[in-house]
Parts: structure tokens; sequence; C-alpha cells
């Protein structure tokens, strides 16, 4: 990730957080390069992402101010973010229902996902999750239990990443990411109240860590009237 997108993300936070508030004025661009540590060029290109949201508005002579309303909803994700819920929804009501927690022998086709042998257990981890009260994504999450050992149901209605990364000190390398629409199944007429031909947003991936072995098959399901996935095309310099 180039360092003008982290800026962006954590402007980003501070803003869906508060600490940068409804109306308010941002730190100038002088400002956040020094607080950041980087060229006034590299906050600008930050900053236009953010602009390009609807998160923030230019004034000439007066300065950059957070705007009331936004392009991308607090609920919507990049397509290229998957640092996982928590993250993205820090500072706002996140519930993770845990609805199967179990650890089993893979299928042919999660073997093939995360590139494991038929007797390499996996778990399997069926989650509903609501933010602000509001049911918002049904997730299947399949991971190898050699990969990431001492997980539990606590740790699946907590944060699952906040476990791989704080306590095994685990970390990604990447993730490949495939976007569809499909129908609704049971578990989501059940679970995200779904209606009978309501379309889903079903996001496929794979994370992997650093060495590049693969630590997470999984796939969220979104009904299609509460979430998207936004795409950022900046123009690079050449």
């Amino acid at each position: 990730m180039a360092k003008y997108e982290e800026i962006s993300n954590k402007v980003r936070e501070r803003i869906y957080s508060g600490e940068y508030p409804i109306d308010s004025m941002i730190p100038d661009q002088n400002s956040l390069a020094r607080a950041f540590g980087v060229s006034r060029m590299t906050i600008k290109k930050a900053l236009d992402i953010l602009a390009m949201e609807g998160l923030i508005y230019r004034q000439r002579g007066a300065g950059t101010f957070v705007t009331k309303t936004a392009l991308r909803n607090e609920r919507d994700s990049a397509v290229d973010e998957y640092d996982g819920l928590s993250t993205q929804m820090k500072g706002r009501k996140l519930v993770s229902k845990s609805i199967e927690f179990a650890v089993e022998f893979p299928t042919p086709l999660i073997q093939k996902k995360l590139m494991i042998e038929e007797n390499e257990p996996v778990y399997k981890i069926v989650r509903q999750r609501s933010v602000d009260d509001d049911l918002l994504i049904l997730e299947e999450t399949y991971m190898p239990a050699k990969l990431v050992p001492g997980l539990s149901r606590k740790h699946a209605e907590s944060s699952i990443y906040a476990y791989i990364k704080g306590e095994l000190g685990l970390e990604f390398g990447g993730a490949f990411r495939q976007i569809h629409a499909d129908k609704p199944k049971e578990y989501d007429l059940l679970y995200l109240n779904c209606r009978e031909g309501d379309p889903v947003l079903e996001v496929e991936q794979v994370v992997y860590l650093k060495d590049g072995r693969p630590m997470e098959y999984s796939k969220s399901r979104n009904r299609f009237d509460t979430r998207s996935y936004n795409v950022i095309d900046i123009k690079k310099d050449n």
C-alpha cells in the first residue's frame, strides 16, 4: 500500500471516529506533512482520495473541512481493505454473533483455496455481524488450525484478526478478492433478514500471510441495500 493511501486511511478513521467532527476544519497540509513525516505532495494525494469520497471539501482561503454528507457510506469498504470489520468499524457498535464454530477436515474446495492436505484440520466459523444494531454481514470463514492455534468462539465473537495479529504476531501479506452477486440462500433469509428474490453481494477472498501461506478463505454476504464496496482510482504521476 502506498504511503498516501495509508495516510488517507488514518485520516478517514479520524473522521469516522469523530476525532475530526462534521463541519470541523482538519489540519492544513503542512501540519499533516510534519505529523506523518512525509512530503506535502503525499498529503495532497491522501486528501484527494478523501475529497473524491465526499468526506472533505476545500474552501479557498479558509481550509479543508469535514463534509456533512459523503459519497461513501460509513458502512462501506474499499475493495482493497482486508484488515477486518473491527478495524473498519472502529468507534461504532459492532456485534459479532457466532452461529457455527467447529474444527473439521477440509473439503476439496477448502483444500485448494488454503493449499492444505485433506488431513489438515480447519476452523469453520459462521458469524452474523451487525453495526449499530443493523444486520450487515453474514460471514463463512475457514482457517488452517495449525496456522491459528488456540482460536476460540470467544475470539470469533470479538475480533479474530486482533487475536491473529496481537497475540500470535502474524502479519498479513495481501489478499485476493472476488465480488459477485448471488441469490439468497437459507442462511441469508435467516440471518440477514433477506426476502426471497433479494440479491446478495458476496465477497469471496483468500488472505495470505507475509510468507505467502494462505491464512483464510472466506465468503462474506451482504444484503444488496446495506453495504457496497468502493474503488478509488487516483492518476499516478508519470
